[in-house]
């Protein structure tokens, strides 16, 4: 496994997205843009930490958790891989922070993973999944259970 550089110098309450994939700078473009977008008729600035550089090209979901490890505050990290790039609406791939030592035990760890580390979530709900993970309004096995009852296997913003 390669060693990737620490993210640094994230706002605690910004969204952070790493993008592992480029292949298609329009379509990165095409993500950044829609996760930019206002919501709900607020015109309120999105608060998101882009990584976007080529040496997290090909980055594996446990490379980018190992980068991030130090992060105490980040509950969730979203990765804007090649599905992400070549999907229609662009869906992210939302990857919990968690790992087995923040847990009570093993049957606490697989209740929380019961649905995998990671789940697909379209821009929008980008948004939502971080603020409730952040707050601990909701946790990430719910919205990774959502994902899993979704026919296409897509977290989908409310």
């Amino acid at each position: 496994m390669r060693v990737l550089p620490t993210v640094t110098r994230r706002d605690e309450f910004a969204v952070l997205v790493v993008r592992t994939d480029y292949n298609d700078d329009h379509a990165w473009q095409d993500v950044a843009a829609a996760l930019t977008e206002p919501r709900g008729g607020k015109q309120d600035e999105a608060h998101i930490h882009f990584v976007d550089d080529p040496v997290w090209a090909g980055a594996t979901l446990d490379e980018v958790l190992t980068a991030v490890r130090s992060d105490d505050d980040l509950a969730v990290v979203f990765l804007a891989d090649r599905k992400t790039m070549q999907a229609e609406g662009h869906a992210l791939q939302a990857v919990t922070t968690l790992t087995r030592e923040e847990c009570v035990d093993d049957e606490d760890y697989e209740q929380l993973t019961e649905f995998g580390r990671a789940f697909r979530t379209d821009p929008a709900g980008v948004h939502d999944v971080h603020a409730n993970l952040t707050i601990g309004n909701l946790g990430f096995e719910e919205y990774a259970a959502r994902a899993h009852d979704d026919p296409e296997g897509i977290f989908r913003s409310l």
